[in-house]
């Protein structure tokens, strides 16, 4: 790969334009570079030519990186490729290499441990190593789950009598067995008690196990059970059976995935603001042999593709052990160049797709809940969370593009009858529940008339306003109960209180439709979709809490306007008249004998807030 490699220095060209002049319209890596010399980003381009020119002379392409970074941009180089794929694979490589500030960055991208058999020695050893060498070993690994690497080795050393010394045999050699001879650990090829070829075959048996293969490798150790009884040699039966029911042990620790068979790896991508999770499940021979999981940072605006794409790039190409399929939640652009880069490591058939239905598509989203666990356990030990939020909001996250999972969400309604008595309602849900000691009414103060555009304006800008001025938490999403009119005029409120960022949608009823500020065309979610399940929730909670307040303030002006526009009754007299009855209903069913009794009240007063109620009877809720 190195021969197709052409470095542009650029420290010694005499000015940017002619540097980029000089571009040429080929494959390759560029890397850009402040004024201190430092690479603040990595990337890849199918024509280095127009790429780079994007970043320099036009939004084109720049438009979709920091500002920050594009005004620090003050040299670059370039590195030209013979294809797109070995881009792929240098882009990584360097990456790592300068751990630039505006690419996505694996979080803990640190040294993970392989399980390493030295295959070049005549007897090769089984042991864990950290460091990966040319030297004609192979490597299963790197494990993240360094637990599962464990067990793996435990059982292979009950399975097998694996040397465990270090002699560089058989040039090097002790006078006499190590006590793993002794206690059955070993069978001492160092004194020739077992043949080279003998010791082999029990290391082919044991890349088997290593690879996941064990049914394939039950079926040989039966066929030899069955040879060896047959001949008489009952004490070689018996170290077959042993090691079959040492298999049979390990594969029911093994989680039945396709009862059909298959190797494959199945990638799951969650995210959650400026970090990411990526999980490969391992599937061979139709069972989940193992996880691996890492971490991704700095991915905040970046297209989920982009994050998919640097996950595999940097760590699923750096494994040493691969199924025949690469399963992803979505196609994205680089997906045919890991594809080509892969069969020709292989020389074998290697596909990589996105299933839609199905198996394959069941293990896609196994692996996808296996990220969002362990995000969700990552933001709760590093005291970003207080508890897991559920599924559902991962998936209204994805289906409206958010750049955070939305834990709190915060629904916004107008209620009132023809205008009459306008209030709004806001309701906060944490975690995909209601928190009610966050929920807030508010009077409209502004606005006469039915006009429901001005006041959830106002109530929109009445309640972050607050917010701001008191420093309290912002919710992840704002939800409005309304159409693209309720959008616009909550989204130029939020304008006005210094937050045109927050995100805000709007649901509206019959149809479920979700508009967006991003879309021109509304959002049509299935009935069934959870994300949108927790939308109707949080819409028809503000809108029972907005009538509810609505109802009150109504029944508190009519029972006002009942009693106070009777000549005689003041606020004193109307409030002993509520504290001895207890409601206007009461009043009127009274007698006025009894109305008489109440202080202040005498029976030609009595007499005639009777009549009155009369008179009005039916007419007042």
């Amino acid at each position: 790969m190195e021969n197709h490699f052409r470095l542009t220095e650029m420290s010694h060209s005499p000015g940017i334009d002619e540097k980029l002049a000089a571009l040429p319209a080929a494959a390759g890596v560029y890397v850009l570079r402040n004024a201190a010399g430092k690479a603040v980003y990595v990337g890849k381009a199918k024509s280095l030519r127009d790429r780079v020119r994007s970043y320099f002379r036009d939004d084109t392409y720049s438009g979709h990186k920091p500002p920050e970074m594009l005004d620090s941009l003050a040299n670059f180089e370039t590195i030209v490729t013979g294809s797109e794929a070995e881009a792929l694979i240098l882009e990584s490589n360097l990456i790592k290499e300068y751990s630039p500030r505006y690419n996505i960055r694996l979080r803990d991208d640190k040294t993970y441990p392989y399980i390493k058999v030295t295959l070049a020695e005549p007897f090769p050893r089984v042991f864990v190593t950290r460091r990966l060498s040319r030297d004609g070993s192979r490597y299963f690994g790197p494990y993240a789950d360094v637990g599962h690497m464990r067990r793996a080795l435990r059982a292979i050393k009950k399975l097998y009598t694996i040397r465990s010394c270090h002699y560089d045999l058989p040039k090097q050699a002790p006078p006499r067995p190590c006590l793993d001879y002794y206690i059955g650990r070993c069978k001492a090829p160092c004194v020739d008690y077992q043949s080279a070829d003998e010791y082999g075959a029990m290391i082919d048996e044991v890349l088997l196990v290593l690879q996941g293969h064990t049914g394939r490798l039950a079926t040989r150790l039966t066929e030899r059970m069955a040879e060896a009884a047959k001949s008489l040699e009952f004490e070689r039966a018996a170290e077959y059976r042993d090691t079959l029911r040492g298999l049979e042990e390990l594969e029911r620790r093994q989680l039945a995935i396709d009862p059909r068979g298959g190797d494959l790896d199945s990638v799951g991508i969650a995210r959650d603001g400026d970090l990411a999770c990526g999980v490969i499940l391992k599937i061979r021979e139709g069972k989940l042999l193992g996880r691996e999981a890492h971490f991704l940072g700095n991915v905040h605006g970046k297209p989920d593709e982009s994050v998919l794409s640097a996950f595999l790039a940097r760590y699923y190409l750096s494994q040493q052990e691969f199924g025949k399929e690469l399963l992803v939640p979505y196609g994205f652009a680089d997906g045919a160049l890991i594809e080509e880069h892969m069969q020709a490591r292989l020389d074998r058939v290697f596909r990589l797709r996105a299933p839609k239905r199905g198996l394959k598509r069941d293990l896609v989203i196994r692996a996808e809940e296996n990220a969002r666990h362990l995000l969700e356990e990552r933001r709760l030990v590093e005291g970003q969370a207080e508890r897991r939020a559920p599924p559902a909001l991962y998936s209204l996250k994805n289906n409206l593009n958010l750049e955070r999972v939305p834990r709190s969400i915060i629904g916004f309604d107008i209620s009132n009858l023809q205008g009459s008595d306008p209030v709004g309602a806001a309701v906060w849900f944490e975690n995909g529940l209601p928190l009610k000691s966050a929920y807030r009414r508010f009077r409209v103060e502004s606005v006469e008339g039915p006009d429901d555009y001005a006041a959830m304006q106002e109530v929109v800008a009445r309640y972050f306003t607050r917010c701001l001025e008191e420093e309290k938490r912002l919710p992840d999403l704002v939800l409005i109960d309304g159409g693209r009119g309720q959008l616009s005029a909550a989204a130029q409120a939020l304008e006005r209180a210094g937050l045109p960022d927050l995100p805000v949608v709007a649901l509206a009823k019959r149809e479920e439709l979700i508009f967006t500020l991003d879309r021109d065309e509304p959002l049509r979610l299935d009935r069934r979709e959870p994300g949108l399940r927790v939308l109707q929730q949080v819409r028809d909670e503000v809108h029972r809490f907005g009538l509810q307040y609505h109802r009150q303030r109504r029944r508190k002006r009519t029972l006002r306007s009942a009693l106070l526009d009777i000549p005689g009754v003041g606020p004193a007299r109307q409030k002993a008249l509520m504290q001895n009855f207890g409601s206007l209903k009461a009043i009127k069913a009274a007698g006025e004998e009894d109305i008489a009794r109440v202080s202040g009240i005498g029976p030609t007063l009595a007499a005639e807030i009777a009549r009155r109620l009369r008179a009005a009877d039916g007419e007042v809720p």
